[in-house]
This record gives C-alpha cells, structure tokens and sequence, in this order.
C-alpha cells in the first residue's frame, strides 16, 4: 500500500473516521479516550504494513518488545547490559535480514568461492526506519532524555505510526511520544493542513519526478546512444528527480501525520542551494541526518577527542550512514566519498 495509490485513499478515509468518532462525547475520562484513539492508530499502523507481508510485522512486534522491556529495565537499574541489549539485538536482525547476504557474496567473490549458502529471505520493507527507532528510544531513556514509557501501546504506535513507518522520517521518541499524551485528533485546521502538505509532496511525486524518471531510465539505461549533452542533463534530471520522490514521500507522510493531529519534523530544507556538503546534509534527508549526528557521531565522541579522532568520527558515521541507504558496495563508496567530502569542508 502506497500513499499514491487508490487502496491508500480508502484505509486513510477508514481510519480518519474511526479516529472522528472519538471526537464525541460519551462521558469516557480522556485518558480513556487517548487510549482508544492509540489503539486504533496502532491496528491501523500494523493493518498498513501487514499490507505488504503480514509476516515481517511479527518481525516489527519483536523488535518493539525487545526496546520497551529493554528500556524498563535500563530506567530500573541503569545497567549497560540492557541497553546493550537494546541495540546489539535490532542491529542484529537488521544485519541478517539487510546485509548477511551482501557480505557473504562479497566475501566469496574476493577469495574465489564459487558456491556458498545465503540466506533465502526478503527484506522487510522500512526494516531501517524502525530498528533505529526502537534503538534511539532506548538510548534516550538511558540518558534519561525521556522518562521510560510504561504503557507498551504507546511504544508500540510510536514504532509502528503507519505515516512514516516505510519511509520516514525517522521520528524520535522525544519528538512523538510527549504528544500522545495531548488531545491530538482530526480537527478542520489540521486536516486542511496536511491535505495541503500531502498533495504538495503527491505533486512532486507523481507528477515530477515519475515523468523525469522516463526520460532519466532511458539515457541511463543506453548511454552509448545519447550524446553527451544528453547524458549530463540525464544526470541533472535524476538529481531532480531523486529529490522530488524522496522529499515528495517525506511531505506526504508529514502531511498524513498532520491531517490525523499529529506533527513529524521537516525532512528536506532546499539541499540544493547548500554552500558546502557539509550544509547539504544538514538540508537532506534531515531526520537520518540529525539521528546519526546524535546517537552515532556523537557517541563515538564527536569533535571531543583531538583533530584527528574528529574525522575519524566523521568518516565512519557517513560510510556507515552510506551502507545503511542499501546492502552493496555502491553505497559504501558512496558513503566513503560523502566521508571525505564532509572532512574536507
């Protein structure tokens, strides 16, 4: 289920009016309420993803259990062994599902093995958005950034809130989870507003940068038929284009999120009239940007341990964010590059 497609139009319809029908008095205490708004959103959440392959949401299941158990326990004895738990865990259900196989064939290549078993599985869409999810919510609790949620029903929707489960942003839990305990819902104001929102990014999707794409598959695909010219406005385009999809489905969520109360942040920030890569960043895909900045950038110790540690640090958190855009080896010298770039600057 995408968001520009008509099966989408009919669940949003469903849910907003489900989600409508608490907006009337029946003499329940709002807490109450709050709790039957979540639940609907968190069967909504789970309906849209099992969508796609009803199996990987027991996948998701596992992983919001393993950060609210996992972070009850990080609140309770301040150990490092759960919050260790927390993320060494996700990372590695993420490594098998995203990269087991990437590294096992590129082991075999590089040593000449011409057979060698992988794993027959497929990669759960959106597997990136919410295992960093569930790991920086743990994380913020050990740093007791936030208070551990106590109620699994908001952890869980926080994970699994269907606008920006597949594709973002990334949200965090400081970010979402304080807002469920307002009285968020679907109010003309709000609804106006994301319908605004959404449609702005549904233009820039399907009217930009799928039309782009035709022309852009077409030079890319047989180069050696186009003349120069030709090819460099081919890479122009895919630029536009790369744009206008990502931050077209990055509006479309926000806008989705706003219509039914709530507020994501802002993804994209004009990246193309950055000054340096180093600005670009932080104007692109903004929400990977400022997670890996804050729970890996900094964690490895920032700009805090000398020149030289600084861009070590710098290097490693762009070819990791590098490898985490997808398994192969483009985006890992994509994310060198990228490195040595932000260095540079």
């Amino acid at each position: 289920m995408t968001f520009n497609s008509i099966t989408f139009l009919f669940f949003f319809a469903l849910v907003s009016f489900f989600l409508l029908i608490t907006n009337f008095d029946f003499k329940i205490k709002k807490d109450k309420i709050l709790l039957i708004r979540h639940i609907i959103l968190l069967v909504s959440s789970y309906v849209f993803y099992a969508w796609w392959n009803w199996k990987c949401a027991f996948l998701m299941l596992v992983l919001t259990f393993i950060s609210y158990w996992t972070s009850l326990r990080v609140e309770k004895t301040n150990n490092k062994i759960y919050l260790a738990i927390g993320i060494v865990i996700p990372l590695i259900i993420l490594g098998i599902f995203k990269y087991f196989n990437f590294f096992v064939d590129s082991f075999a290549y590089v040593f000449g093995i011409d057979q060698i078993s992988t794993l027959n599985i497929i990669l759960p869409v959106g597997i990136s958005f919410y295992t960093f999810q569930s790991m920086s919510y743990t994380m913020d609790v050990y740093r007791k950034q936030i208070d551990c949620e106590k109620s699994f029903v908001k952890v869980a929707l926080y994970i699994a809130f269907f606008p920006q489960l597949v594709a973002g942003p990334i949200v965090k839990a400081k970010e979402f989870i304080h807002q469920l305990y307002e009285d968020r819902n679907i109010n003309w104001e709000n609804f106006k507003e994301g319908i605004q929102i959404f449609v702005f990014g549904l233009f820039k999707k399907i009217v930009i940068a799928d039309n782009i794409s035709v022309c852009v598959d077409a030079v890319f695909n047989m180069p050696e038929n186009y003349h120069a010219v030709s090819i460099v406005m081919a890479v122009i385009g895919y630029s536009i284009q790369i744009y206008c999809d990502f931050s077209g489905y990055s509006d479309m969520a926000i806008g989705t999120a706003k219509a039914l109360g709530y507020d994501l942040s802002r993804n994209f920030n004009m990246p193309y009239i950055a000054k340096n890569i180093s600005t670009f960043w932080k104007r692109w895909h903004i929400s990977l940007s400022t997670w890996l900045q804050e729970y890996l950038y900094i964690s490895l110790g920032g700009n805090r341990k000398g020149t030289v540690r600084t861009y070590i640090n710098l290097f490693l958190t762009m070819l990791i964010g590098g490898l985490w855009h997808g398994a192969s080896w483009t985006f890992v010298v994509w994310g060198i590059l990228n490195g040595v770039l932000v260095c540079i600057a």
